[in-house]
């Protein structure tokens, strides 16, 4: 009777252990990876989830719907609408989010990040008008006359415009605001573990499946036109954006270099002595894409002073000093890492 009471407690403890080990298993996180094209490039999407869900369709749903409020390489967008002149366009909360961000922007960069300067863009031949041949400066100073994020308003859901020429372009600033909202749609999901790679444009959350801080690779150019990875930092629930005019720009038959990061004050496509800038803040990635490009079009010397009033934002430039040699800074709070 003893040995069989005894039995009978063995293969109940058996049973116990195998629910417990299977029900551990069925609770084990994984983490899934995605991979897409959106806003005219590529994304990577890695993410913790308990259920081991596939949240492709969603993304893909995302996507559409901040291109169909914000892209202006989308003819039906709202923001197409607006800019063809249409005052009745009730602008969603996405673009009203954006709207929102780029005043901020505006403002703390003293008009250097100016998503009004789309006309030029345009004209320049960087996107997705017409541009306009044999630009000069008489020409420039015509479009600037419709270039001002202060000669625009919302008010009850609509944009008002001071000039119906002016022209909005949301692009630098856009992709960044396009990761956030995948990212945010994440988090409802419970899923606290991510990183999003958009274009080069990262927005990192929780820890990787080696539960380290996410390590990403800092893109340095060359002047052969490639690229070298061999310093990486670690994004502690940080978002990251680069820009760089080595990449995107023109050069005309008299070999002149135009490129594609506009100076919103002057009109020009002229580079500036700052050649790309990589910043790092636990902000919104739109946030630090937008402060990318203003970077771009102050130059090395005002942005390292913009930074003093902003110790959030860590930043590491590549610039040209005034012998005409590439020089690269590090903010003292950019922690890197050589290969």
């Amino acid at each position: 009777m003893l040995n069989f009471e005894l039995l009978r407690m063995k293969k109940i403890l058996l049973y116990l252990l195998l629910f417990f080990v299977f029900s551990c298993k069925n609770n084990e996180k994984v983490y899934q990876k995605l991979q897409g094209n959106a806003f005219g490039t590529t994304f990577n999407i890695m993410y913790e989830d308990v259920e081991n869900r596939d949240f492709s369709k969603s993304i893909d749903s995302i996507i559409y719907t901040v291109n169909k409020s914000i892209s202006t390489y989308v003819y039906a967008s709202d923001i197409s609408k607006i800019n063809r002149g249409d005052s009745t366009v009730v602008v969603d909360e996405m673009f009203q989010e954006v709207f929102e961000k780029s005043n901020r922007i505006y403002k703390e960069t003293d008009g250097l990040f100016d998503p009004t300067i789309g006309i030029l863009v345009n004209a320049w031949g960087f996107g997705p008008e017409k541009p306009i041949e044999d630009m000069d400066s008489i020409k420039v100073k015509e479009l600037m006359e419709y270039v001002g994020f202060d000669k625009v308003t919302l008010e009850n859901n609509k944009i008002i415009k001071l000039h119906p020429t002016t022209y909005f372009d949301f692009n630098a600033i856009g992709k960044g605001y396009g990761i956030d909202v995948i990212g945010r749609f994440l988090e409802t999901k419970n899923c606290s573990n991510y990183r999003i790679e958009l274009g080069g444009e990262i927005r990192a959350r929780g820890v990787d499946p080696n539960k380290n801080f996410w390590r990403v690779w800092l893109d340095e150019p060359n002047t052969d036109g490639t690229r070298t990875l061999n310093k990486f930092v670690l994004l502690n629930n940080e978002s990251m954006a680069s820009s760089g005019n080595y990449r995107k720009f023109k050069v005309d038959n008299g070999g002149n270099k135009y490129v594609h990061t506009i100076n919103a004050k002057t009109g020009m496509a002229i580079e500036s002595n700052l050649l790309a800038a990589t910043v790092i803040a636990p902000l919104d990635c739109a946030d630090v894409d937008g402060y990318a490009t203003a970077f771009m079009a102050m130059g090395f010397e005002k942005t390292v002073e913009f930074l003093d009033s902003h110790p959030e934002l860590k930043v590491y430039l590549i610039y040209v000093d005034n012998e005409g040699e590439t020089q690269t800074y590090k903010s003292n709070n950019l922690l890197m890492t050589n290969r």
